[in-house]
């Protein structure tokens, strides 16, 4: 694993919008999430991996992007994740007998190194860029498309590239978990549903209203939620004073100030929020009031099956899952990003390189990770779907729920809730 953290002075600050949607993936704050997932079921995972051959021959280099060091949010779960990837699956007799080699691209919350990323990659014959987030995405996949180098599994796509280039696979759905959260308050009969979103994420109201809207209902209100505050008791009260259930997406650091105020107010409201976001590191000091929120999100809950070998791979990484949050979107949909490169290299008959990977990807069907998402089909876009979100192809969500200040599963099943994204019932 190379780690490739770019020299370069920020050349801006933090913008406003972008910085407070850091939610969409969860900051890497501490918790304790997984602490106890990661130490269950993980022998039988680790059994079943053999002694094999050590990988030889060319390494397949793939690169992964997101932000390190900067003065606003950071995902260093997601760099260790594709790190843990490397030596997992390296010690597992590599890709198709091939060593893998991950860089990560700390691209410091600045577009202009973000594009030096990518040039890297072109520079470097990356395979692909897995696995990663950034606000700057469009500083990369144009540049990366040139060369048939592609964008693949993104967790959180958010940008008009990752949403349309036929060279960006997301795997991860953003922001269906936000319709998500709609569809399980109504699911379990609140009456008065009001809405939270924190300033800077207002792309989630529309599709959020289109969910309402499907099912005869409207907001009471929505709260736009400052960034910053240091006490946000007037925002809760103006939020659960006249409501049942609160849809309340919010980032992780401002939650937990939220969750401090939710709990001083006495309200018997109860939230629903995203998954990575309104989780242990944010619900502790306030479990009594957070209990029975709902979490709507786009993976299992780590503790599932789905995760054991990921769960293995964080043990063997000795990654201290107290300190940072690997059952969030970053670290789930890193994983299975990289799951999901490994399968469709190891179908790749011949060279393995961008365009052979881009053509066996854009061919793929059925892509199967038992369980971390539904199965894809890449070759079937959204087209009759939210303009701008073709590539959209996981449109569903499932659920967790706060127990005593701990996360644990609510649901089992996938429920696509893309219909209803566009105001459609059913």
């Amino acid at each position: 694993m190379k780690l490739q953290r770019l020299e370069q002075p920020l050349r801006m600050k933090l913008l406003a919008g972008l910085a407070m949607a850091g939610f969409l993936i969860s900051a890497c704050g501490g918790g304790d999430t997984a602490e106890e997932a990661i130490t269950e079921d993980t022998e039988a995972a680790a059994t079943e991996s053999a002694e094999v051959a050590a990988p030889t021959g060319e390494p397949i280099k793939v690169m992964t992007v997101t932000t390190l060091n900067a003065a606003g949010p950071t995902y260093q779960n997601i760099a260790n994740t594709a790190e843990a990837y490397e030596s997992y699956i390296n010690a597992r007799g590599g890709i198709a007998g091939r060593p893998l080699e991950v860089t990560v691209c700390d691209e410091q919350f600045d577009p202009a190194v973000a594009a030096t990323c990518a040039r890297q990659a072109v520079e470097e014959n990356m395979v692909a860029i897995v696995g990663s987030f950034t606000f700057f995405a469009e500083s990369i996949v144009p540049v990366i498309a040139e060369s048939s180098i592609s964008w693949f599994g993104p967790c959180c796509p958010i940008t008009p590239s990752e949403l349309t280039s036929k060279y960006s696979f997301p795997i991860g759905n953003q922001p269906m978990y936000a319709v998500g959260a709609v569809k399980r308050a109504v699911d379990d009969q609140c009456e008065k549903i009001n809405a939270v979103i924190i300033d800077g994420a207002q792309i989630f109201i529309p599709p959020m209203e289109n969910a309402m809207k499907a099912y005869g209902k409207s907001f009471g209100r929505t709260v736009i939620l400052p960034p910053t505050a240091q006490d946000y008791s007037a925002e809760v009260a103006q939020a659960s004073g006249d409501a049942d259930c609160v849809v309340s997406i919010i980032s992780e650091t401002p939650f937990i100030t939220w969750n401090t105020a939710w709990s001083q107010s006495g309200t018997t409201a109860r939230q629903y929020g995203p998954q990575g976001n309104l989780n242990e590191v944010s619900a502790k000091g306030n479990e009594a009031a957070t209990d029975g929120d709902v979490i709507a999100g786009m993976y299992p809950d780590i503790s599932t099956d789905p995760w054991a070998e990921y769960r293995v791979a964080l043990e063997e990484a000795a990654l201290d899952t107290g300190e940072l949050d690997y059952n969030s979107l970053g670290g789930m949909g890193t994983w299975a990003a990289y799951v999901a490169f490994t399968k469709i290299a190891e179908g790749i008959s011949g060279e393995i390189n961008a365009k052979s990977f881009f053509d066996a990807a854009s061919a793929t069907t059925a892509l199967d990770l038992n369980g971390m998402v539904p199965v894809l089909d890449f070759t079937k876009e959204w087209t009759d779907g939210l303009e701008g979100y073709q590539r959209l192809f996981n449109r569903s969500v499932i659920f967790s729920v706060l127990k005593n200040g701990k996360v644990v599963p609510l649901t089992t099943e996938f429920e696509d809730v893309g219909n209803l994204a566009l105001g459609k019932a059913g």
